[in-house]
């Protein structure tokens, strides 16, 4: 691992930005003006936050790294326990597992049809405990009709299915697809094996487990070929993750919410509804006045949005100041925590029962 970095459990870690390089798809440039760097490629549409996972097939590609230049995760596991409160994650995860990973996504065209495996089928296939589970918190929408799409509206035939993927077919795809409307303030769950796409112009936090599993079904809109779409696997095997079932108006009301993004309050409010439970959870903190908005302990990433306030921590009685476009990996070791001031953060935290995996 070369030189382990100084264990610093004892306080937030304030994360530099490090937008990771060009990726198969546009956009980024509300992204680089939130984290107040430069934007030198229309294709760079993410930055991983808190990072200690990779891209797929490229190890040195994804982790976050601190100011000095070292990894992230190389921090984590030299104390696990004192950031995660888990002294070995999930299991089989790895000694750096945080049970999630946080990205901010700028998307400035729309995204391809895709599909993320379950945790199930990531066990059989890819020697993972992990699947893909994402949720989406909208942060900006862009553009005369902002949306995104999530699921079949109707069941679909297996072979009709691989046909249409195979042509790339995109308008055959996307007709059969739910299309829903976003605006700031809507929190979006996208279980494993769900086809979805996020539509040009949104700019989201995205939370997900931490994997970069991903099946195109539709790579004709991006830079990606067939052959880096299905994950070494073939489509044939690929499939087996594919939900091909209707997601019905019901269902869908289950995994969306709204919640106003101009709302103050004392105490952390939900963005994501309890379909996200088992995975991750996403929290705003907007405090009101001179109050504090608690915030229970263990590992958390915050993403400044708006303002400027202060993190506070009250086993060692101390504070940080924090201005919007700051991202801060927060350690189970700093024990509860606050956030004050004029300030709207972010905060994202993986499931209450990690590192439990089902």
């Amino acid at each position: 691992m070369g030189n382990i970095p100084l264990v610093i459990a004892a306080r937030p870690v304030l994360l530099p930005p490090t937008t990771i390089v060009d990726h198969y798809y546009r956009g980024g440039e509300r992204l680089a003006a939130l984290r107040g760097v430069p934007f030198p490629s229309p294709r760079r549409p993410e930055e991983w936050l808190a990072s200690t996972v990779h891209r797929a097939d490229q190890p040195d590609v994804g982790r976050s790294r601190l100011a000095d230049g070292s990894l992230f995760a190389a921090l984590v596991e030299s104390d696990p326990t004192a950031w995660t409160g888990s002294a070995h994650g999930a299991p089989g995860a790895g000694p750096a597992d945080t049970g999630i990973l946080v990205k901010l996504l700028d998307a400035g065209q729309r995204l391809p049809v895709h599909v993320h495996p379950t945790r199930g089928f990531a066990r059989d296939h890819l020697h993972s405990c992990y699947g893909k589970t994402e949720a989406w918190y909208v942060l900006e929408t862009h553009g005369d009709d902002p949306a995104v799409w999530v699921g079949f509206t109707e069941d679909l035939d297996q072979d009709e299915l691989a046909a249409r993927v195979d042509a790339q077919d995109s308008d055959w795809m996307l007709s059969r697809m739910n299309k829903i409307s976003v605006r700031p303030g809507d929190g979006i769950v996208v279980p494993a094996g769900q086809a979805h796409a996020t539509g040009a112009g949104v700019f989201v936090v995205e939370v997900q487990e931490p994997t970069d599993f991903s099946i195109l079904l539709e790579w004709s809109v991006t830079t990606a070929t067939r052959e880096e779409s299905h994950l070494g696997l073939g489509f044939e095997r690929a499939f087996g993750t594919v939900s091909r079932h209707a997601l019905s108006p019901t269902q869908l009301g289950l995994i969306t919410q709204h919640l106003d993004p101009d709302v103050r309050g004392g105490a952390l409010m939900r963005v994501l509804p309890q379909a996200a439970d088992p995975f991750f959870r996403v929290d705003v903190a907007v405090p009101d006045g001179d109050e504090t908005v608690a915030v229970p302990r263990g590992f958390a990433v915050l993403v400044v949005l708006d303002g400027r306030g202060a993190l506070g921590w009250a086993g060692a009685g101390e504070s940080q100041p924090i201005e919007r476009g700051q991202v801060y990996a927060v350690p189970d070791a700093v024990g509860d925590w606050g956030v004050s001031g004029a300030a709207r953060v972010v905060v994202c935290r993986p499931s209450a029962d990690w590192p439990s995996v089902q």
